[in-house]
């Protein structure tokens, strides 16, 4: 299984940068663009609660669970 965070998708949907999205949300640039890149092992809660805010979104809307095929 694997959980996709859909950060990317929203950032084009909002037309907003990894740089804008930093400096709204007060999130360091270095873990937006692991947030971006799907390279996060691990999120805070607060970083979640600061990206529904910024995206105008729920939780749920910011991940996406996908089985993987054996």
């Amino acid at each position: 299984m694997e959980l996709k965070i859909r950060v990317s998708d929203w950032l084009g949907k909002k037309k907003m940068t990894q740089k804008e999205l930093s400096d709204l949300t007060g999130i360091r640039p270095a873990t937006v663009s692991a947030l971006y890149h799907e390279k996060i092992k691990r999120i805070e809660i607060d970083h979640i609660v600061k990206l529904c805010e910024a995206f105008e979104c729920q939780p749920g809307d910011l991940f996406q669970y996908e089985k993987r095929e054996n």
